[in-house]
């Protein structure tokens, strides 16, 4: 009885002297991840300043629409011109930021290299910014027009960019 005794106060002395737990609760929560198409960009068709009379110096416009007016400089109206075109692709409701560049380039006669025309003031529609959002089709098109300046004795031919017009999509 002795031993029980023993025991028995030991284990009540063990009880006083812990410490109290009490009961856990818990929660869980989900964990998700959406993936969706990533956006893509394809030119479709380039800035083109249609054709131009030689004689006067001045500038040639074509705004994100494709109109085409002049300055200073005669225009023919067999071939008004276009803005340049790329088409935006990925999941519909995306929104996505423009850029082009550079600013400024260089655009090249053919066959007669030291003969150029600058062509600069960009502009696109939807504006460079955080403009673009993908359709519900996940679909967009951007127009990029711009401003050409034409010598007045611009010798006459087919001119090309020497640098490349770039327009950059980034995801918002």
């Amino acid at each position: 009885m002795k031993k029980i005794a023993k025991f028995l106060t030991l284990g009540v002395a063990m009880l006083a002297f812990s410490t109290a737990t009490f009961g856990q609760v818990s929660a869980t929560a989900l964990t998700s991840a959406t993936i969706v198409s990533g956006l893509t960009i394809t030119n479709t068709g380039p800035l083109d300043f249609g054709t131009i009379v030689t004689g006067t110096a001045g500038t040639v416009t074509i705004a994100p629409d494709g109109t085409r007016t002049s300055t200073g400089t005669a225009v023919s109206t067999s071939n008004v011109g276009r803005a340049a075109t790329f088409d935006v692709t990925g999941t519909a409701g995306l929104t996505y930021s423009i850029a082009i560049s550079p600013a400024s380039l260089t655009i090249t006669h053919a066959t007669l290299a030291g003969n150029t025309m600058t062509v600069n003031n960009f502009q696109s529609n939807p504006a460079a910014g955080n403009n673009g959002e993908l359709d519900v089709n996940g679909e967009q098109t951007i127009s990029v027009g711009g401003v050409l300046t034409v010598g007045a004795a611009q010798v006459p031919g087919n001119y090309t960019n020497t640098s490349e017009l770039t327009e950059t999509i980034n995801y918002n």
